[in-house]
């Protein structure tokens, strides 16, 4: 089992900055989809709820687009082609 410390040196380390601004996001996801999150303990919530609310936060964090280009062949004039690109933007 690992101790946390192999690998990178800040691995698992988050400031009470980070934390907060954690916890204000994942109320504010509970708040959106309706599910009654207190600051204290959460026992009473059911697996769906619960990984509602995380799965909302993945949601907006990691956002995945798709873009596609015609391109025009250079070599066979009156040919082409479609260039598909997927971005994902990691927060």
């Amino acid at each position: 089992m690992s101790n946390g410390n192999s690998g990178s040196s800040n691995k698992g380390v988050m400031t009470q900055k980070g934390r907060d601004a954690l916890n204000r996001f994942k109320m504010e996801s509970a708040s959106e989809l309706g599910v009654d999150l207190s600051q204290g303990y959460n026992g009473d919530l059911t697996s769906r709820e619960a990984g509602s609310i995380g799965g909302r936060m993945v949601h907006l964090m990691v956002s995945e687009q798709q873009f596609t280009y015609n391109r025009n062949s250079v070599r066979k004039p009156g040919h082409g082609f479609n260039l598909t690109y997927f971005v994902g933007i990691y927060l």
